[in-house]
């Protein structure tokens, strides 16, 4: 009952998206996905998101993409949660942002246009939601258009907002293995799909609170409860490497 109850909040949302281009049930996570039934055994557990990591995650598509194309917007913020998934990254948002040397100077700091707060809740919604962006996939990186650089490992698979998106291989030319959805352990000892956690909390819908955590660090250790991990999707086998495009 609850995860129907859960879901038809995320539909509903979504409708209220359709006029921007995000909403619509089609593009909020399936049913079976807002289970805990649909856990991967190895899916990294990650903190809540909270209103500051709202906020962080809005501020790094607004500082990172041309501020006026959801579609850029949406992009940047995919890379965001991508790397939420990541075991390699931190297991919060505001501390997957507040990495040195990630994202662009004073991406916590600096002032937000209140004229460009809407577009960007909106946006942060529909990620906080599940959403992604299907050209971007599972890309972890990205740099400003019309850049080189003399690396053979960047696999391209987006252009979007002024970036371009990227998979690295590795030597063997094998991309990265796709990271199960990041879950959320609730003080319960349950383990929950992170969109189930933020609609259930109210963070979808939020308003924006300009504010964010005054000190971060990278630093983060996940809470271990193997005895609570559901059976579920095994991590996808890496694939080989595609040529760039």
């Amino acid at each position: 009952m609850q995860a129907d109850r859960t879901f038809r909040l995320l539909c509903l949302f979504g409708l209220a998206l359709t006029g921007s281009g995000l909403g619509g049930c089609g593009l909020l996570p399936h049913q079976a996905e807002l289970t805990t039934g649909s856990i991967a055994t190895n899916a990294k557990v990650v903190q809540a998101p909270t209103a500051a990591d709202k906020e962080c995650l809005a501020r790094a598509m607004y500082f990172e993409s041309i501020r006026s194309d959801d579609d850029g917007l949406l992009a940047v913020g995919t890379v965001v949660m991508n790397r939420l998934d990541a075991p390699a990254y931190p297991g919060r948002i505001c501390e997957v942002v507040g990495q040195k040397r990630q994202f662009a100077n004073g991406v916590l700091t600096k002032p937000v246009r209140e004229q460009d707060r809407q577009r960007l809740e909106k946006v942060a919604d529909a990620l906080l939601a599940g959403k992604r962006h299907e050209g971007v996939g599972p890309a972890l990186h990205f740099h400003t258009a019309g850049y080189k650089f003399p690396y053979n490992n960047m696999h391209y698979v987006a252009a979007a907002g002024g970036n371009v998106f990227y998979e690295k291989s590795d030597r063997e030319g094998y991309l990265p293995a796709v990271q199960p959805r990041a879950v959320v352990q609730m003080a319960s000892g349950r383990l929950m799909p992170l969109q189930v956690a933020a609609a259930n909390s109210g963070m979808i819908g939020l308003p924006l609170t300009g504010r964010v955590q005054p000190t971060l660090t990278a630093e983060y250790t996940a809470p271990t409860a193997p005895e609570l991990r559901i059976p579920g999707p095994a991590r996808y086998a890496s694939a080989p490497g595609r040529d760039k495009h």
